[in-house]
């Protein structure tokens, strides 16, 4: 048998240097954002400002405008009651069908055809 000690050197290090990050000073990182630009489209529709009031709390409107113009009515109430259901968004349910209303005929399957530009008559 050796009557050698192992080496300490490599965890008294390591138990030193964890000490001093953790007693070093730590500062608080300033971060400006710049102001949200994007919007919800404004409509007449009893729904628009009760997306307005609810929606904006969690997530920009970037996020509703990225989605595909194409999503069915199904789609869009799913998603406003997963909202409720799975995060806790707090609305209340009777404002569902508006919020929904305002988001399918918005930007969803049932939204007003836009209007093609007139092409010049053939001379």
């Amino acid at each position: 048998m050796s009557d050698r000690k192992p080496p300490r050197g490599g965890i008294v290090g390591a138990a030193l240097a964890c000490a001093a990050a953790w007693a070093a000073p730590v500062w608080a990182l300033d971060v400006t954002l710049p102001p949200e630009t994007a919007q919800y489209r404004p409509s007449e529709l009893p729904g628009y400002r009760l997306v307005l009031q609810h929606c904006m709390i969690c997530h920009a409107a970037q996020y509703v405008q990225r989605q595909p113009p194409t999503l069915p009515r199904s789609y869009w109430e799913a998603t406003v009651k997963k909202m409720k259901a799975s995060f806790g968004a707090p609305f209340p349910e009777e404002d569902i069908p508006a919020m929904v209303d305002y988001l399918v005929k918005t930007y969803g399957a049932e939204r007003a055809s836009e209007t093609a530009p007139a092409r010049p008559a053939a001379p």
